[in-house]
């Protein structure tokens, strides 16, 4: 039983396509893109020769899969169509997609533990741009609906405008923002943050930080403090450290990655704007390169369009319609 067989068998519930809806509406523009190759690439298609596979690295590439994961991609489907003999368009696709299902699983993603005995806090970094504020809101949401009792901390305080569209989304969601007032101590805002949800119970605490300081230098020692003063009030955290990257900076995402988490311990990432762009391979570069799991995506504008990632549903999504053009 191929991918897609497994997949409809697995994922038939009513939850299950209500995700899939919006993972097909939000890889839109990837998916596109990405049948339009493969459908040319089938035309006189031969079989799975050197180049056809040529070729097929191209399509990778340009989905922004990147050089040396695209090539780890193409030995292993050339491998697989040797010992499968594979000789038709339709099963190579489905050979494809398992490649990079395995590829992604291949690096084990560690679940997020919940703080049981106080709040759980979550760092939010990322460049300025990458939708950090908004997507700090939609996590709230997000948890929100999951019953958590939820408030943020707006701590990019050197971000004109940062404090506000935070606190107008908290507004909006019927949620606590603490703040402070602009250009003042980051890590002084944050303090009262943790000690607020101490008081009040708080189960998920979402700081918003700075995208930009002068320096990696000042980055570092920034986000160091933030960690040791949170680890102060609320011992042992924060749990997590979310990395936001708008996925439609392709590559330059993964060295936006490399430089945060060179100064603080990344443990999880947030692609954003996934719906506007055709780039949808970069998931398996971030992966692949960096070792780290995506936890959510964004799929669209709206509050509810961040998700929790998926990579069956993901390329599912990326997929979806492609084996009916070699019907």
């Amino acid at each position: 039983m191929g991918f897609f067989d497994r997949f409809k068998k697995k994922h038939n519930d009513e939850a299950s396509v209500e995700e899939e809806h919006f993972y097909l509406n939000g890889m839109k523009k990837s998916r596109t893109s990405f049948a339009t190759k493969l459908k040319n690439l089938a035309t006189g298609f031969k079989g799975v020769d050197e180049d056809f596979l040529e070729e097929l690295l191209v399509i990778l590439l340009e989905a922004d899969v990147g050089i040396e994961v695209s090539e780890e991609i193409i030995d292993e489907v050339r491998q697989q169509a040797e010992s499968k003999q594979i000789d038709n368009m339709h099963d190579l696709v489905d050979c494809l997609v398992e490649v990079m299902s395995e590829m992604y699983n291949s690096v084990p993603d560690i679940p997020m533990k919940f703080n049981k005995e106080g709040t759980t806090v979550i760092l939010m970094v990322g460049v300025n741009g990458s939708g950090k504020t908004t997507t700090t809101a939609k996590l709230a949401n997000a948890y929100k609906n999951r019953g958590k009792k939820v408030g943020v901390v707006a701590a990019d305080t050197f971000r004109a405008g940062a404090i506000n569209q935070l606190q107008e989304w908290a507004d909006r969601l019927d949620i606590p923002c603490i703040k402070g007032k602009e250009h003042a101590d980051p890590s002084s805002v944050i303090v009262d943050g943790c000690r607020y949800a101490k008081e009040h119970d708080l189960d998920v605490l979402l700081v918003d930080t700075a995208g930009r300081l002068q320096n990696k230098v000042n980055l570092m020692n920034e986000l160091a403090k933030m960690h040791k003063v949170i680890d102060k009030e609320i011992p042992g955290q924060p749990t997590g450290c979310w990395l936001v990257i708008d996925g439609t900076t392709g590559q330059n995402g993964i060295m936006q990655a490399k430089e945060f988490m060179d100064c603080t311990d990344v443990n999880g990432l947030i692609l954003t704007k996934i719906d506007g762009s055709a780039k949808g391979g970069i998931v398996l570069a971030i992966r692949k390169n960096l070792g780290l799991p995506v936890k959510y995506v964004g799929l669209g504008e709206k509050v509810d369009d961040l998700r929790r990632f998926n990579i069956e549903t993901y390329l599912y999504g990326l997929f979806d319609g492609v084996l009916d053009e070699q019907e």
